[in-house]
């Protein structure tokens, strides 16, 4: 079966824009032609591709077209830049990737910093946590991704990139108000606790180790990493920081809750398409060789 680009290309834009309307604007079409080529494409196939939410949502069928969409954007772009053709050499490749916050705010972005410059690429990154990035690269959202799943999305390969370690900690005064005798399971159990969103289970993950049972502290949410640290530095709770955020810190700035201890570990990896790009590969490398200086190895 030979699927029409130009319905394809409608259908990445509908997904990535979220509506019918600013995928026509996006495309310079009006909203019916739009809807036309949604219908026709799904009358070829015989199944519905996208939910007609708000915003509207690929069908698992549709993310298998979302992806090849993708796919043939990506190597068009590349195979004309490569040749020259039509300008392409002056234009930039797009290269969507996901990436969880602590590592987009501390070493990702000066990762690839240099390499989209030099290979014109410019990145559109969906910051989601590390534990559900995967499910963006499955869904054919974004063509890799910084996950903690080490099993290879289906279509895709895998890198270990090395490991986020991090540490309870708080601002002197609120430990001096909380855990005056220290962070025992009763002083967990009633001090205010900070997550970075409904799906953060770092404090979870250490409030679980250090009481062998299940704790319900008070708790914030906050989510912006920079905000995150920010609102422990504050005292409104204690919280998960990263070993570079406690390094940076000014002397006195935090306390550790468990010093010594080994802190929570998130292991990192790269998955990506298996489709040979030179963008892609350049993103690829780029991302690998700093993980590995940037991170722990285990």
């Amino acid at each position: 079966m030979n699927l029409d680009r130009d319905l394809l290309a409608t259908l990445r834009a509908v997904v990535d824009a979220g509506t019918f309307d600013a995928a026509a604007r996006a495309l310079n079409v009006t909203p019916s032609a739009v809807s036309q080529r949604i219908k026709s494409l799904e009358t070829q196939l015989g199944r519905v591709l996208v939910e007609r939410t708000k915003p509207v949502r690929a069908t698992e069928s549709g993310e298998v077209l979302v992806r090849l969409a993708r796919e043939i954007a990506l190597l068009e772009t590349d195979a004309a830049s490569a040749l020259r053709l039509d300008g392409a050499g002056e234009g930039f490749t797009t290269v969507p990737l996901a990436v969880n916050a602590d590592s987009l705010t501390s070493w990702f972005l000066p990762a690839i910093a240099e390499v989209c410059t030099e290979h014109r690429i410019v990145v559109d990154i969906h910051r989601e946590d590390q534990d559900r990035t995967a499910a963006l690269l499955a869904s054919g959202r974004v063509m890799a991704a910084v996950t903690s799943q080490a099993e290879p999305v289906p279509g895709c390969s895998v890198t270990p990139l090395g490991v986020l370690v991090y540490h309870p900690a708080a601002s002197s005064a609120f430990a001096e108000r909380w855990f005056p005798d220290g962070a025992d399971a009763a002083s967990l159990a009633r001090a205010p606790v900070v997550d970075f969103d409904h799906d953060d289970e770092l404090q979870t993950r250490f409030l679980r180790r250090a009481s062998r049972r299940r704790l319900d502290p008070p708790r914030h949410y906050v989510s912006g990493s920079s905000d995150f640290l920010r609102a422990i530095e504050l005292g409104l709770g204690w919280g998960m920081l990263l070993e570079s955020q406690l390094a940076g810190a000014a002397p006195g700035t935090f306390v550790e809750l468990a010093p010594g201890g080994p802190g929570v570990r998130v292991p990192l990896y790269w998955q990506q398409w298996n489709l040979r790009s030179t963008a892609l590969d350049a993103v690829a490398g780029a991302v690998v060789r700093a993980a590995h200086v940037s991170l722990r190895r285990r």
